[in-house]
């Protein structure tokens, strides 16, 4: 079972929430994040409500400030935990957006897809199978 626990925080310090679902807006359990624990399961926090804004990809560990999870502030206000995904998957990728620039298609784990695309930028990233 997936378990994430916010805190106000840096270092586990402050009033803290521990979450275990999805949850579309965190303002009424706490102001601000500076820091979090997951304890299991893997999750995506948002800097909006309703799974808006900036997105950042979390696994089981520590962050004892927002640095630690590539934060820009210590906004958290929506977050959700991600299932395992068992099948196949596929997703391309463009440098420009509307489905334009160069494109590649992923089918299989890429661990820098900058260099695969050779563009500075993602525009559009579209999903077509799979998360």
């Amino acid at each position: 079972m997936g378990k994430i626990i916010f805190y106000e925080g840096r270092n586990y310090q402050g009033r803290s929430w521990e979450c275990s679902g999805d949850c579309s807006d965190t303002f009424s359990h706490f102001t601000c994040c500076n820091s979090m624990r997951v304890m299991g399961g893997h999750w995506v926090a948002y800097e909006k409500p309703n799974f808006m804004g900036y997105q950042y990809m979390l696994n089981k560990g520590e962050y004892p400030e927002f640095s630690h999870w590539m934060g820009f502030n210590n906004c958290i206000r929506s977050c959700q935990m991600i299932s395992p995904y068992r099948g196949a998957y596929r997703m391309r990728i463009y440098n420009r957006p509307n489905l334009s620039g160069n494109m590649m298609e992923f089918m299989e784990d890429c661990p820098n897809a900058y260099h695969q695309l050779r563009a500075p930028e993602t525009s559009t990233a579209p999903r077509l199978r799979g998360y």
